[in-house]
């Protein structure tokens, strides 16, 4: 039995919950999480209301990027299981009317992979053309392009002389899409997964696959210019959505770095030639200074706002994208953007909403949905992450950054902020694992836990769960336009949402002082109704033109204006 919703456009309405499977839950006292752990917590997101799971990747992997560096696409990592609690897996999460969206890492293998291997120091081997190979230039590097994790893109095969092509860990190896052969094999690896019953596909950084062929070095940055929607990345999406994403029905996500509008109307077109919907993170660039991830900083307000309607007004009617604060590669967003200490609570709140009611599928990252917090390391020895490792040797070795700065820079921006485990509740190690965690958790766990927010109905979790609910009720969260309201506003967030005789205000203070907001005259204040806040508030408060908004407070309005026959 199965209680899957047959509607094609099903991921319009709904949201999506994602699982970083190591963190997650641990069934075997091991330290680490696994496909069983979360079998057992299936019933748990069912309560919470979530239409579909997306998995990090759980494939065969070295771990050295947590399974983003894939040595073998068709088999299970046994640190999180086996094929058959996959297969289990799969079953049970359709029985609850669960999909399953698994993480497809194509831009790169790990080195580990048996291509990769062949290939190592060998011209001739079969999968030699793999991978991306180019002489040396003045007896160095073919050109100064920079990995994503630190350091030049390039690392030297020293039995051939040539070098490989990595725009992450030396260990990602870059695939060569040029090669039909390679677009072959990710046709076969996409469909093994679909043939299973997988119901879709979030595909890694899918937007670096094409290269521009000659390589040339960059005097203006780092290379991304030559490889960022590259020349040939609309024809190759369309070759893989053709052969197997149509045929197979399956919901698509492209994770898009450093991408543009113009490049993700065309990726989430609404023929879905391509993709489902698009991840874009510029609205998590507000904290980066000119750019600069690697520093403490404050959030642009303003800046933010001002994406949201780029992307809000640019998406509309032309393709779809994913809403989300936080995952598995960015910090908790009630320590980014909210209060994680005396408005914990309600800024969780208030940031669900704010993202939930725009248009797009809202994703929900694992402890997101009762206000899971970074965990404020204090030692450099309890980071894990190789991207905020090789960043500390390189800042403090060779740009002068002192231990007690970039503590503080990796305490806001380390990947390792969203990977503590999950905090069920407040037993010994959150409940997260009888053994050794493998990542040290968070010290409040006894109180911010999901068990302490289940038992209680004005938890964080109970919020989301009604967002989660509103999006299928309320069709002006789907369909409607979107209007900032309050553009130049030093605190308060408000956008407007209309379709047809419905019109949604999202109300939002972002700072830990009350503010007066007036809504705009053209708003049929006197016809609203609140259908969600976080602050208890009568209706004569909220039929008011001018309101007072508490620390981190959100109203929703919705209108329905009467149509005349």
């Amino acid at each position: 039995m199965t209680l899957l919703s047959q509607d094609p456009n099903w991921w319009k309405t709904a949201t999506i919950y994602q699982i970083y499977p190591k963190s997650f839950c641990d069934s075997q006292a091991k330290g680490t999480g696994d496909i069983q752990g979360i079998i057992s917590k299936l019933d748990y997101l069912k309560h919470l209301g979530v239409d579909a799971i997306w998995l990090t990747p759980i494939y065969q992997s070295p771990m050295i990027d947590n399974g983003y560096d894939i040595s073998d696409y068709y088999s299970v990592n046994p640190d999180f299981g086996t094929m058959g609690d996959f297969d289990e897996l799969l079953a049970q999460a359709h029985q609850r009317g669960i999909r399953i969206v698994m993480d497809i890492v194509v831009n790169h293998t790990s080195t580990e992979h048996h291509w990769f291997q062949s290939a190592l120091g060998d011209k001739n081997s079969p999968y030699r053309d793999y991978y991306i190979w180019k002489d040396p230039i003045d007896g160095g590097e073919p050109n100064n392009w920079e990995s994503k994790f630190g350091g030049n893109a390039w690392e030297l095969d020293e039995k051939t002389g040539q070098y490989y092509l990595h725009l992450f860990a030396k260990e990602q190896a870059d695939l060569n899409w040029e090669n039909p052969t390679v677009r072959e094999e990710v046709k076969r690896v996409i469909q093994f997964w679909a043939k299973k019953g997988v119901d879709g596909f979030r595909l890694d950084v899918i937007n670096l696959i094409s290269k521009q062929q000659d390589f040339p070095s960059d005097d203006s940055g780092d290379g991304r210019k030559y490889y960022t929607d590259g020349p040939r990345v609309h024809e190759y999406l369309r070759e893989i959505s053709d052969a197997v994403f149509q045929k197979y029905g399956s919901v698509t996500v492209g994770e898009m770095s450093s991408t543009t509008l113009e490049h993700c109307q065309q990726y989430s077109s609404l023929d879905q030639k391509e993709l489902s919907m698009v991840f874009n993170f510029h609205h998590l660039k507000v904290d980066y200074p000119n750019g600069d991830k690697w520093t403490a900083a404050d959030f642009d307000f303003i800046q933010l706002k001002q994406i949201f309607n780029t992307w809000q007004t640019g998406l509309n009617g032309k393709g779809w994208g994913a809403l989300f604060w936080c995952n598995h590669d960015q910090p908790r967003v009630v320590s980014r953007l909210g209060n994680d200490t005396e408005y914990r609570v309600e800024s969780a709140k208030m940031l669900g909403a704010a993202i939930h009611m725009m248009q797009g599928t809202p994703y929900v990252y694992q402890g997101e949905e009762f206000g899971m917090t970074n965990p404020g390391y204090q030692d450099l020895a309890q980071y894990r992450d190789v991207e905020s490792t090789n960043m500390y040797d390189i800042m403090v070795s060779h740009q002068g950054v002192s231990h007690s700065d970039m503590m503080d820079i990796l305490r806001q921006k380390s990947r390792d902020n969203s990977r503590t485990p999950m905090q069920w509740n407040a037993t010994n190690n959150a409940g997260f694992s009888g053994g050794t965690p493998w990542l040290d958790i968070a010290n409040n766990y006894q109180e911010v836990n999901a068990e302490n927010a289940v038992a209680d109905l004005n938890s964080v979790f109970y919020f989301y769960k009604r967002l989660i609910e509103l999006r299928k009720q309320v069709p002006v969260i789907t369909d409607g336009t979107y209007l900032d309201l309050a553009p130049e506003h030093s605190q308060v967030f408000a956008y407007l949402r209309e379709s047809g005789n419905q019109q949604l205000v999202c109300i939002n203070n972002f700072y830990d002082n009350p503010v007066d907001y007036t809504l705009p005259s053209n708003i049929g204040v006197s016809q609203a109704k609140c259908i969600l806040g976080n602050y208890r508030t009568s209706q004569a408060d909220i039929q008011c033109e001018v309101q007072q908004l508490q620390p981190y407070e959100v109203r929703i309005l919705l209108i329905e204006r009467n149509v005349e026959a």
